[in-house]
């Protein structure tokens, strides 16, 4: 029993380690002091960036210290005045601090200067993307926990920092539209947003956008409200409606200024299948992906280390990708609100060209008091409000995360795992009504997904629990599984790859591992994520377990037509499949009875 104890407690620790430490939350940038001294300075270079229309730009940042030593680091402030003007004081008997904004990133004076504790000189290449104001560099010493502001830069900044930025699409409520939304520094008092757009080479049209936005308010704790608060600036989405079937369209974000307009670069995207029609379509799935730095700051690869190459195996394959899902813990800023700019970045050339479709995690939603199914404290107090508001999904309300989506011949129905999914609950009659009402048909691929492993996972800290999955999670949704006949239900929030067999209250309904025919008689289960920091599989072997892998991969799904199914699992660091399976089958096999799937019969002629 104690040793029972000791592993659980080891599992529980290890799920909160294996989600990482954000790295800004490292800084105690609320005890920051002065220590500004003559003799040490900190230059940037350009001073303009964007000039010929980038949102994205090296900087040069040179600095040097009269007394050098190697916790010394440079900070990334935005907007470029940090100072304790811009505090907010709890009451007015309290002064605010000297510091209350985290930078939206840093690295460590020595990074690539390994002689600054000699000389005291260094220099740093940093990567900035345009986030609707200017920049400046600051050079700490004494660490993290106590730092030292020695010297500031002067500021750097985009020629137009309020350019409309980061498009992303995502279905709309209808096969035949698809949403663009993006973020820009303008508000509707200032500007009109609209979507200039039509099938390429074809005539154009402006379609108006709706504007968002949110203050510190709005979120519900620290980080979100104190040191990791920043301007969202505003959320813009448009509506392009009535679209033809697989052909191709150009677009440009745009913002009408009195006489003149404010233009993006030119996109283009295809126009979904509509449902039931029988073409070629390939589908990514992941969870967990977070974001990087392509510079090394903020030390993210020890945070969200397969990040960056997920992201690049996606950009790389693109032309061979119709649709993504990205199924939570998004960026994993966790109530540092400059790093949801630096992952919209960070996808733009794939949210840009194929839906990017959301689910909402724990990072994005949990947060005590505010309605969540987990009392915990993931999100860094963002409590859902920037997921929802930044990313499009066509739910009847984005508080309530959990939507259907077509997809010529497949049905996705997305559950939102951060609120309660049990019997008797609104999300579960929408899963219910998600699954019955697809016509097989027409649309035969029928996929689960959620966040959460609310099936079967093997991962050490589900293991000592005992439960092998979400508690409760089986007892409550298997029966829809099986009543509907589920083919696949993938989840993230394991942090590595695992597939089941067909299965149905924990027993193997087909014994096949990689090409089934005729009736599938259960449901796939897998779990994995494509960049965070991975969790330990437990080493007892469960009968069911029939691929696991400790590495970071997303899933490809590829139907061919009603009757042929392909299932690729691709490791983000080389894009090469590691696992697969095949479903072949007919229309007869969907209909097909088996346990608990049996519809009522007469004897009746």
């Amino acid at each position: 029993m104690i040793m029972w104890t000791i592993l659980l407690v080891l599992a529980i620790l290890h799920r909160a380690s294996s989600h990482g430490i954000q790295p800004l939350s490292r800084i105690a940038i609320h005890k920051a002091t002065l220590a500004l001294d003559n003799l040490a300075y900190v230059k940037a270079s350009p001073t303009v960036l964007g000039l010929n229309g980038q949102n994205t730009e090296w900087v040069t940042v040179e600095y040097s210290s009269p007394n050098p030593s190697m916790d010394d680091w440079i900070g990334v402030f935005s907007p470029a005045n940090f100072s304790a003007s811009t505090c907010p004081a709890e009451n007015p008997r309290v002064y605010p601090p000297l510091l209350c904004s985290a930078p939206i990133k840093f690295q460590y004076a020595n990074y690539t200067s390994p002689d600054y504790k000699v000389n005291g000189k260094g220099s740093l290449k940093l990567q900035l993307i345009n986030q609707r104001s200017d920049f400046s560099f600051a050079l700490f010493s004494n660490g993290f926990l106590n730092p030292k502001l020695v010297a500031v830069s002067n500021t750097v900044s985009f020629a137009n920092p309020n350019a409309p930025v980061y498009p992303c699409l995502a279905q709309g409520k209808q096969w035949d539209e698809m949403t663009v939304t993006w973020t820009s520094g303008y508000g509707i008092d200032e500007a009109e947003p609209f979507v200039q757009w039509g099938p390429k080479g074809g005539h154009q049209q402006h379609s108006p956008a709706v504007t968002l936005t949110f203050d510190r308010s709005s979120v519900c704790g620290a980080p979100a409200r104190t040191i990791g608060w920043r301007d969202p600036g505003f959320i813009h989405t448009s509506f392009l409606k009535e679209l033809w079937l697989n052909r191709v369209y150009t677009y440009k974000l745009g913002h009408r200024l009195f006489s003149t307009y404010v233009w993006s670069q030119e996109y283009q995207f295809r126009a979904s299948p509509f449902p039931g029609q029988n073409s070629l379509q390939r589908v990514v799935i992941f969870g967990d992906m977070g974001k990087d730095e392509a510079d090394g700051s903020n030390e993210y690869n020890n945070f969200q280390r397969g990040s960056l190459n997920a992201t690049k195996q996606l950009i790389k394959d693109l032309k061979n990708i119709d649709i993504v899902f990205h199924i939570g813990d998004i960026c994993y800023a966790n109530g540092y609100i400059s790093q949801w700019d630096q992952f919209t970045a960070q996808i733009e050339p794939i949210a840009s060209a194929v839906p990017y479709m959301l689910a909402s995690g724990n990072h994005e939603r949990d947060w005590p008091g505010t309605g969540s199914f987990y009392e915990n404290n993931d999100s860094g107090g963002e409590c859902g409000v920037l997921a929802e508001t930044m990313f499009f999904v066509p739910a009847e309300n984005r508080a309530k995360y959990w939507y259907s989506t077509d997809y010529g011949m497949f049905r996705f129905c997305i559950a939102d795992s951060e609120h309660d999914w049990r019997e008797g609950t609104e999300q579960y009659k929408f899963i219910e009504h998600c699954l019955a009402s697809v016509d097989r048909q027409k649309q035969p691929w029928l996929v689960f997904l959620a966040h959460r492993v609310l099936g079967y996972s093997s991962d050490l800290s589900y293991a000592v629990e005992g439960s092998f999955g979400e508690p409760m999670a089986k007892e409550n949704l298997q029966k829809l599984w099986q009543k509907y006949k589920v083919d696949i239900a993938i989840y993230g929030h394991a942090h590595n790859y695992e597939r089941t067999c067909p299965i149905y209250e924990n027993q193997c309904t087909d014994n096949e591992k990689r090409y089934y025919k005729g009736t599938l008689k259960g449901t796939i289960h897998v779990a994995g994520g494509a960049g965070a920091s991975l969790s330990p599989f437990t080493t007892l072997k469960t009968k069911w377990s029939l691929f696991r892998d400790y590495d970071y991969g997303f899933i490809k799904l590829t139907a061919f037509d009603h009757s042929n199914l392909l299932f690729e699992y691709k490791k983000s660091s080389d894009g090469k499949v590691y696992d697969s399976f095949r479903i072949s089958r007919d229309y007869r096999d969907i209909l097909a009875c088996t346990v608990d799937s049996c519809p009522l019969t007469t004897l009746a002629s």
